[in-house]
Order: structure tokens, then sequence, then C-alpha cells
């Protein structure tokens, strides 16, 4: 079947990603995939890295057994929760387990939905890791993004202009900028990554559809009491609203600044705003010349590996 056609594909990609928004059925389509192509997945989801974070991160552990087997995965629960995790070290890890998948002659299955460290790994980005710079920070805090832009202008030509999208990513680019000229720079030699893009996606009233019912079971499953636990261990409030979403409102919560039906509304409302950010971040990707193949997730897991047979077929 799939192992008919992996030889294809591996005369043009050296990874299979595997993305789409939150509630999208990622994990489930992954573990399939893999089962048939006798791989292992790489996770690319910036909070299921964190031990003990596992109904707010929607870690589906479950879905990593298909048929009794279970499927290898790499980076979940990896680092302690509490803990900052960046860009940085995701591709580090990613490369590592990418390297250890690729030398048992499989292909690695990158699966997320964490658009940043999805195309971090798709476009090869060339990444410095430069410490925070508090004092430069506050020297650029109050200019304007355009006063920020003709600074960064003075160090580099503005190739990418995502660097400037906001003022936070322009404070970023000119502080990694100076640490750059300032420092010997020795970047990681990370092997090239050639990606064949399989997108899942629901139309929009079935989206919303499934992220309210998601949420709905992962508050009846247990997540209130997954953070009252991290609160209990020692992790701060403020820590885990950083983490935003299920870990900030849940923990708002606790806290008595919201009723139960307040927090439910309000973090309801906040995962739809954040799965229309995570397809407007995959469209713009496709804009770049990513391409994506994208599968309707309606369909059902033998349909979804049918037409995956037949975009690789074309495709190679």
């Amino acid at each position: 079947m799939i192992s008919e056609l992996y030889d294809l594909l591996k005369k043009s990609y050296n990874l299979v990603t595997i993305l789409g928004p939150t509630a999208g059925g990622k994990t489930s389509f992954a573990t399939n995939l893999a089962y048939l192509m006798n791989s292992e997945i790489i996770s690319a989801d910036s909070r299921q890295v964190y031990k003990g974070m596992d109904l707010g991160t929607g870690k589906d552990i479950e879905d990593f057994f298909i048929y009794e087997k279970a499927i290898p995965y790499h980076l979940i629960d990896i680092v302690d929760a509490g803990e900052k995790y960046n860009l940085f070290q995701f591709q580090k890890d990613f490369f590592n387990a990418f390297k250890k998948i690729s030398a048992k002659n499989k292909m690695p299955l990158m699966c997320g939905g964490t658009g940043l460290y999805l195309e971090a790994i798709v476009e090869n980005y060339d990444l410095t890791e430069v410490p925070v710079n508090e004092k430069l920070r506050e020297e650029l805090e109050n200019k304007s993004l355009p006063e920020l832009t003709a600074i960064l202008q003075s160090y580099k030509d503005l190739h990418n202009s995502t660097d400037i999208d906001t003022k936070k990513r322009a404070i970023r680019a000119i502080e990694i900028a100076v640490f750059i000229e300032k420092n010997q720079v020795v970047k990681p030699n990370y092997p090239k990554v050639s990606s064949f893009n399989i997108g899942i996606k629901f139309d929009r009233e079935s989206q919303k559809r499934r992220i309210t019912q998601r949420l709905d079971e992962r508050l009846k499953e247990g997540m209130i009491e997954e953070v009252q636990t991290l609160l209990k261990k020692g992790i701060s409030p403020e820590t885990l609203i950083y983490y935003g979403l299920e870990y900030k409102y849940v923990t708002q919560y606790l806290l008595n600044e919201y009723s139960f039906e307040e927090m439910r509304e309000k973090l309801n409302i906040a995962i739809h705003q954040f799965s229309k950010r995570q397809m407007t971040w995959f469209r713009r990707m496709e804009k770049k010349g990513v391409k994506i193949w994208w599968l309707d997730g309606h369909s059902s897991a033998e349909e979804k590996i049918n037409r995956v047979q037949q975009i690789i077929k074309k495709a190679s």
C-alpha cells in the first residue's frame, strides 16, 4: 500500500509534515500514516513539550496506539512544566529526533499546529541562539515601528518582512542583529529538509462545533483538576497564564476572577480565535511558496490514506 509509494516519496523528500488547526484530527491521522509507513512522529506543538500539561494541550496519547501497536513519538513530555521553551530549542530537539529516525531508514513524520515551529523546519530557518538583552529592549520599547524598522535596516537588508510585522518582532530582530555584530556566532549545521506537507481542515461551522465539543469533554475529563495540580506543585499562576488558552483561563477561574460559565465562554472564544490564527499562518506559508496538500477532515482515515497515495503519485 503506502510502502509501495514510499520509495517514490524518498526521491524528493526526507520528511512528511501533517499540519492543521486545533481539534482537526491531526494526531489520529498522523499515527495511522506512521503505522502504514513504519515511521515515527515528531511533535511540533509548543506546549506538548511540557510534562503534566496533558488535557490542556491535547496530547491524545491514546491515539499513538494503532491496532495495539505503539507508534513512537518525540518531543512530547520533554520539559518540566514551569520552564520556558523556545524555537531555538525546538529546532535543536527536532533535528536530534530527525537524525535518529532517519538513521533507522525511516522517514520522520512531523505533526502539529504551532505555525512558527512548523515553518522553521519546512523553510529551513537558519537560527542563532541569542540571549535576551533587557537593557536594549528598554531602550527600544518606546520607539515606533517605523523607527525600529530604520534601526534594523542599519544592521541588515530586510529580506524577511516578518521581522517588522510588529514592534515585538522588530525589537527581537534588532536584539539578534546587535548580538551577531558583537559576537562570533557558530551556527549549527543542520541537514536540509525537503518536506511533503499534508494539511487537514474542516469547514468553518464543523470546526467551531469540534472545538466547543472538545473543550467541554476536556473540562469533564479533569482539565481544571490538572491546572490545580500544577499550582500545587508550585508553578506560579503567572507562569500558567503565560502558557495561554486553557491554562490562562482556568487559572484565572481558580483565582476567582471568573465564574465557571464566564471562564468556559471566554476560553471557547479564545480557542476559536486561535484556530483562525493558525489557518492564517498556514495560508501565509502557502503564499510564500510552501506547498500544502489539504485533506477534507470529514473523510474517513481510509479515504485520507487513499487521497495521500494519489497525491504522492502526482507529486513524485
